[in-house]
Order: structure tokens, then sequence, then C-alpha cells
């Protein structure tokens, strides 16, 4: 049986937070295999009324931020204050299903501390495809990471990861980055303090509504990246007490 928090990160989501919850309730009050469980929302400074449409839930958490710090600030804040042995973080858009977390959770149990989701693995399943500027995106930051960070994965950017608590605390107490480069981050402090990483095919879907803005966040990104190398030389990313 999984005990499992679930963290989605939130930016002015005032038309698709709930629907999004439903369908996550719904599939984790139905889900034979999960035992205890958490939704925390971390809403990260939005200036429309998503914290106001949020229903009430006895298993849901709402923690807000006064300030807009980027996706990886939200989510360093919902791992920060997960209660569960599993932590998943997920896009409040349902790209991902909630129900690929069931091709994620046997790699956990086969000792991963973290499995994260691949829209670009041969058995990935895209529903729905990107537009095409950003399908370019997608195989080439990829490129970049692998160059620039050494890390192998074909997808880090997907937003459904799925992590041990314990490890995912060390992580992201080390994180730096908080907009969108904050995936390439965690997967190098990931490999960097010797935890086990797999990456899984999954269903995939296009959402329209991203926050991502494809010019200006592709030049941070690139920054990030080399801001990842210059944070390891000066040891930042400190290796774990044994």
């Amino acid at each position: 049986m999984m005990d499992i928090s679930i963290i989605i990160p939130a930016y002015n989501e005032e038309k698709r937070i709930v629907p999004t919850l439903n369908a996550l309730f719904s599939f984790l009050e139905h889900h034979q295999s999960i035992n205890k469980y958490e939704v925390l929302v971390v809403d990260d400074g939005s200036k429309d009324k998503t914290l106001q449409v949020i229903p009430s839930h006895q298993h849901l958490k709402v923690i807000q931020h006064q300030v807009n710090q980027g996706k990886g600030g939200a989510v360093r804040t919902g791992v920060l204050n997960a209660k569960y042995e599993n932590i998943l973080f997920m896009d409040s858009d349902l790209a991902t299903p909630p129900e690929e977390l069931d091709k994620l959770y046997p790699l956990v149990q086969q000792g991963y501390e973290v499995v994260i989701a691949s829209r670009n693995l041969p058995n990935s399943n895209i529903i729905t495809k990107q537009p095409r500027y950003r399908q370019l995106a997608g195989k080439t930051f990829p490129l970049l990471v692998r160059l620039l960070s050494g890390l192998p994965y074909r997808d880090t950017q997907c937003g459904f990861k799925l992590m041990k608590a314990a490890p995912g605390k060390e992580i992201f107490k080390r994180l730096t980055i908080l907009r969108f480069a904050f995936d390439v981050e965690m997967l190098f402090i990931a490999k960097k303090l010797g935890y086990k990483i797999a990456e899984v095919p999954v269903t995939w879907i296009d959402q329209s509504g991203s926050t991502v803005h494809f010019f200006r966040d592709s030049w941070r990104m690139l920054k990030d990246l080399f801001k990842i190398r210059i944070n390891d030389w000066k040891g930042k990313y400190a290796e774990r007490k044994i």
C-alpha cells in the first residue's frame, strides 16, 4: 500500500484548478493501492481567483506564496511540507494524467529514489502534440542539458515526477533555481547525491495556456544550465552526510 503526498504548483489557474482537483481526488479515492494521501496546492502568488475557487477537501492543503517565486519555488515549498513517504509533483493542467502514477511507482518499489515521466522515450504516448516550435524546443533543450550538465535523460521537463520523501527533501533543500530549469537542477543534485533515477515513458496530452514564454524562458533556461555548472564548481551541492 502507498502513502503519498501530491504537489500541484499553481499560478493563475482559476479556470482549471477545480476540474484538475476533481479528477485527481476521483483517482485517489478509487485507487486500491493508495492508503493515505494528501494533496498540496502551492499557490505561487496568483493574481486571479485561484485561491477563491479551490474547493475544500479533508485531504487538501493550500499553501500560499505572497510573492511569485517560480514553479521550482512552489514545488520546493510543497516538497518540504509533504508528510508522506512518497512525493509526486504534477502540473495543474493534467497534461500527464494522474493514472500514470501506476507506471512510476513500481520503480520506487524496486529501489529507485527518483522516477521521472518522459515524453521522449520510444514508448511514450503523445495523444495531443505541442505546436511545432515547442516540439523543436523539446528536442533541442535535452541535447543542451546532456551537453552542459552530463545528465543522460531524454526529457527533464515533463512536470510529473515521483520521489521518496527523504531523498526529495535532501534534493530540494539544495535547490537554487526556482523557475523552469529547476527540473534539471533537481536531477543534477539527485545524481550528485548518488540517488538512483529512472525515466519512464508516459501518456501526455498537450494543453493550451502554458505560462512558458518560448523565447524569453528558453534564454533563461540556457543561462540556468550554466548556473548549475557554476554552482557545482563552487560546491553548493554538498554530498550527503552518511
